[in-house]
């Protein structure tokens, strides 16, 4: 098993641009798209149909399996069609398209729930569509699960947003302090097994950590952990080994070793679902890159084109090379500006022509400098050479030896790179091989 470490992780710029920028929140658009396929797990399952008058906060598709999450109208208005869409991954999903009315007219299904202990409080999350809002989008629900078993010890909460550019969770840091204090506060009544409590934090937000410290200053429980400025300090197993010290195991999960690790506007967006019964429609992004005319943080209602969240600020001056969902290092690449904003749309970074010009690769030169900045102890340069292997048996057992699976796809390892060798690619393929290996091994087995 590869561990984590510190030192050596990756300095890369900040930009954050936006930081001292309040979001601002945009006005509903003419027309949504919402697809089923917004977090990790089972698409969730229409339950409209074209014609169909809905509202603010109702239900349009629910929840498709246990690892899953409903999906909710963000505007009212007529749905228009149930077309299919395909994603940034190249998957065909089912999406509903609403034409927006825009008087923004709420449910009357919209109350808030009643929670009084901890199956309901897991329930209530469960219908609110909450998932990760820090980017990952895994259902918030599934993890609250492993607290029903008592074994949930410590909430890490990641407020390191160390992806350059993204200031989306320094402004719920700053502006809905409240929210976050509330959100701690139900984890804390709905699981009291919880002895210890960290609010990781980089040190390149000092506001941050001076607010959120005088805030909990007389919460015995809980304490506000600078940590370096490095990336990706906010990567899920990194954050839980430099706040805890404790060491995540390979394939395994946080909840595995009685670790629940919580986003901060997740944590906002929670107790703001206790108090008025809302669900996840909104999201609150940071839009920026060296494209962008006015960057902002905005709250655009989920479905919104991303071209419209751009228009809002004023448009690019000058031609986009490439939008991302996210920031530089992990973000994915839009199909085009209709694309629609997502639960997990943390950010849309929008880069111009030079910023995004692939560098031209050439010969690994064996420095090990990827090696020296992957957190996970990983060779990046030894996938990419082990994908080249003409025995599939000798290739599979390799990366599988190498621990290639670990790869939390940080970019650190493309980004140090002098040779500009695609070694993030690589090793995404090299995942993606060896998965569909191990699967297609165990149904021989059957």
């Amino acid at each position: 098993m590869f561990g984590f470490k510190f030192l050596g992780n990756t300095h890369v710029p900040h930009r954050k641009n936006t930081a001292g920028m309040p979001a601002v929140r945009m006005p509903a658009p003419d027309e949504v798209l919402l697809h089923v396929s917004q977090h990790i797990g089972a698409p969730a399952k229409v339950v409209v149909k074209a014609g169909d008058e809905v509202k603010v906060g109702q239900l349009i598709a629910e929840a498709g399996g246990f690892v899953s999450a409903p999906i909710y109208s963000s505007v009212s208005g007529k749905v228009a069609k149930i077309e299919k869409y395909v994603n940034y991954y190249g998957q065909a999903v089912d999406a509903v398209r609403i034409l927006s009315d825009g008087m923004m007219t709420v449910c009357e299904s919209v109350v808030p729930p009643i929670i009084n202990d901890l199956d309901s409080f897991v329930e209530a999350v469960r219908r609110s569509g909450a998932v990760g809002l820090g980017g990952a989008g895994f259902p918030t629900a599934v993890k609250l699960e492993a607290a029903k078993n008592g074994t949930i010890h410590t909430m890490v909460i990641n407020g390191a947003e160390c992806e350059p550019y993204i200031t989306s969770d320094t402004r719920t840091m700053l502006d809905d302090t409240d929210h976050v204090a509330a959100g701690i506060a139900l984890l804390e009544k709905y699981i009291p097994e919880l002895e210890k409590i960290y609010i990781g934090i980089e040190a390149n937000k000092p506001d941050c950590i001076a607010k959120l410290t005088e805030v909990f200053k007389n919460d015995p429980k809980l304490t506000v952990k600078k940590l370096p400025a490095l990336y990706p300090q906010g990567s899920e197993k990194v954050l839980v080994h430099n706040c805890t010290g404790k060491v995540v195991p390979a394939n395994k999960l946080p909840g595995d070793i009685g670790i629940l690790v919580m986003n901060v506007s997740t944590l906002a967006f929670i107790a703001s679902y206790a108090e008025t019964g809302m669900p996840l429609v909104e999201r609150t992004l940071t839009l920026d890159g060296s494209a962008v005319k006015e960057p902002k943080n905005v709250t655009a209602p989920i479905g919104t084109p991303i071209g419209k969240v751009i228009e809002f600020c004023g448009g690019l001056k000058e031609e986009a090379g490439k939008v991302l969902y996210g920031g530089p290092m992990m973000g994915v690449c839009a199909c085009s500006m209709d694309d629609p904003v997502l639960k997990t749309t943390n950010a849309i970074t929008v880069l111009n022509k030079k910023d995004s010009a692939p560098a031209k690769d050439t010969a690994c030169i064996h420095c090990g400098r990827c090696v020296a900045a992957c957190p996970h102890f990983l060779n990046p340069a030894g996938f990419s050479q082990t994908l080249n292997m003409e025995i599939k048996e000798d290739k599979m057992a390799r990366l599988q030896a190498t621990e290639v699976l670990s790869c939390m796809e940080c970019g650190c390892c493309s980004f140090v790179c002098p040779a500009n060798r695609p070694l993030i690619q690589n090793n995404r393929i090299a995942k993606a091989e060896l998965k569909d290996y191990l699967a297609h091994q165990a149904t021989l087995k059957k």
